[in-house]
């Protein structure tokens, strides 16, 4: 088959920036915990872009997009056996080789379970992230990939829409942060004792990578460097904008004050949000959902409060209410207009069909995740020697230096 060399050669760049979002993500999360934490933090960011990536040579790849079942893949690809030549079931069409789709979809599936840091920030032993992370996405994430990015998932064939990992991604992450955080337990002295960011600068920074990388993310699921790509990478934009300026106006109202911290979550609460949609809704439409996810997520983040859970650095509050948010709008704002590949919402006259579908396939993966994640998180809590958790000593003194023997700052040499 002959490609076009502008297709391979923006898919190639969308790889590459989904792979620098996940550096991005380490710089977020990295200047909001304490200082003694912040290479524990960029650890078990970085990390993942090593067990990922040989985890998803071996057999992720194919079991998220081998063989024709339902549920999930075969060893047809394991190994990477035959990828470069032979295309996944059901994507015989693809504009660009399939390799290339491999090593994209690789770069998601290396970022959605470092998603689940923030959540746990402070406290996970590093040989407990190690092991949870390699079992994660083969059991997790590559399953879900299957039901919902593989022409033969389950999820797929009823006709949920997914364009750049809404579910697979984002709520599959949130919901699994959340498993995460109840098995874990607080951080000590936690909410009694401030536990403030370290460094915002670093925060922001990690921002501007991720909007800059999100590009990739969203714009480079069009597979082609085509109108469909400059859709999404408008609303992709648009959107972070929107979330951006809707949290702040709700944060204004709420506190009185509208703060650093709150421009960075709001724009990464509507590049959540859009993920879904971006390939699937009209621009003005993205700035609804992205202003709509920016008041919602600021809002869900103060329920940790509420009920009492330790989500370190709101992962819940933002990726699994802004991926809820994007899913379920989609069913209501998605216009075959856009994309003939996709369906008709509510508001362009396509009835709740589709608004139905998004709902099955929001709770089908929060069941699944939620369940899977704390039954890994309980087993190795039972068998690894010293559990999954630093214990109190070595919490209060902080993970870089007992973790990693090193530090991000040396004070003694100011």
């Amino acid at each position: 088959m002959k490609y076009d060399a502008g297709d391979i050669t923006w898919v190639l760049i969308a790889a590459a920036l989904v792979m620098f979002m996940t550096p991005g993500l380490a710089l977020f999360y990295g200047g909001m915990v304490r200082a003694k934490n912040v290479l524990g933090m960029l650890m078990q960011n970085f990390f993942a872009l090593g067990i990922v990536t040989v985890l998803w040579a071996v057999i992720c790849y194919s079991l998220a997009f081998g063989g024709t079942g339902g549920f999930i893949g075969n060893f047809d690809f394991a190994f990477f056996k035959d990828v470069a030549t032979k295309a996944p079931p059901g994507l015989s069409e693809l504009p660009i080789p399939p390799l290339l789709f491999s090593g994209y979809q690789m770069m998601f599936a290396i970022i959605t379970p470092a998603l689940i840091t923030g959540a746990i920030a402070d406290r996970m032993r590093f040989k407990a992230w190690v092991w949870f992370i390699a079992i994660w996405v083969v059991i997790v994430y590559s399953p879900v990939a299957h039901w919902v990015f593989s022409p033969e998932g389950w999820l797929f064939k009823t006709g949920a829409l997914d364009f750049a990992g809404g579910a697979v991604v984002h709520i599959n992450a949130g919901i699994a942060a959340l498993a995460a955080v109840l098995v874990l337990g607080k951080r000590r002295g936690w909410p009694q004792h401030p536990m403030p960011p370290h460094s915002l600068p670093l925060t922001l920074i990690g921002t501007g990578i991720l909007w800059f990388g999100w590009f990739g993310f969203n714009a480079g699921s069009a597979l082609s460097g085509s109108a469909l790509a400059v859709q999404a990478l408008i609303n992709t934009h648009f959107a972070a904008a929107a979330g951006m300026l809707a949290w702040l106006v709700v944060e204004k109202i709420r506190s009185g004050h509208a703060t650093t911290l709150g421009a960075a979550s709001g724009a990464v609460a509507g590049l959540v949000a859009i993920t879904p949609c971006a390939g699937f809704v009209g621009s003005m439409n993205a700035i609804y959902i992205g202003a709509i996810a920016g008041a919602v997520c600021m809002l869900a983040v103060s329920l940790k409060m509420k009920f009492g859970y330790d989500d370190s650095l709101d992962v819940v509050g933002v990726h699994l209410a802004g991926g809820l948010v994007g899913t379920l709008l989609l069913g209501f704002f998605a216009e075959t207009a856009i994309n003939e590949a996709g369906r008709d919402g509510v508001f362009h006259g396509g009835g709740w069909g589709l608004f139905g579908d998004q709902v099955l396939a929001a709770v089908a993966v929060m069941a699944f995740s939620f369940v899977v994640t704390a039954a890994i998180l309980l087993v190795l809590k039972k068998v690894l020697p010293g559990g999954i958790r630093v214990d109190a000593e070595e919490e209060e003194s902080g993970l870089d230096l007992n973790e990693h023997s090193e530090t991000a700052y040396a004070y003694d040499r100011v």
